[in-house]
């Protein structure tokens, strides 16, 4: 018997998110560009999402820096490996693209860590957006960079134009 998929949403500062699982855990969370379906009544949605939902919400807030969520992303064992790595980088740092292929499987994965990045079914818990090219660059982002962006200056791992560094 196949499990039950459930789905919520929540506003946040940067468009709607859609938040899906299963009583097992959360398997995506995604920006809506488009008005959400109506969503179950709140008696009705898994304790795990609704979990994820408060978190996003105090993550937004300012007042949660790491997510302590069940995540059941689907997705093959080199991702999830990804996927693993990317949860390991403190919030209000960056990493590199080379950095995360260095501790996954070697320099010569670049391309495939940067493939399985652009794959994550889970943002914001799984910190995809804190992975930045090797100069410093702001790179692709399924959320468009725009998001990306503004998640690396909530988390303060960008400075702003006013901010002078003092040394």
């Amino acid at each position: 018997m196949q499990e039950i998929t459930y789905t919520t949403y929540i506003k946040s500062p940067l468009g709607l998110l859609r938040i899906s699982g299963t009583e097992q855990g959360i398997s995506e969370i995604r920006f809506e560009e488009e008005e959400a379906i109506p969503a179950l009544p709140e008696s009705s949605i898994p304790t795990c999402l609704q979990a994820c939902a408060q978190q996003l919400e105090e993550y937004f807030a300012g007042e949660r820096q790491d997510f302590d969520l069940v995540l059941a992303p689907a997705g093959t064992a080199f991702q999830k490996q990804v996927w693993q790595e990317l949860q390991g980088i403190p919030h209000g740092k960056t990493t590199s693209y080379l950095a995360v292929s260095r501790a996954v499987s070697g320099e010569k994965a670049i391309r495939a860590v940067g493939a399985a990045n652009g794959r994550n079914p889970i943002c914001i818990a799984v910190p995809c957006h804190r992975v930045i090219g090797s100069d410093g660059s702001l790179t692709g982002y399924a959320g468009g960079l725009w998001r990306k962006e503004w998640l690396l200056r909530h988390e303060g791992a960008l400075r702003t134009a006013t901010q002078i560094p003092l040394f």
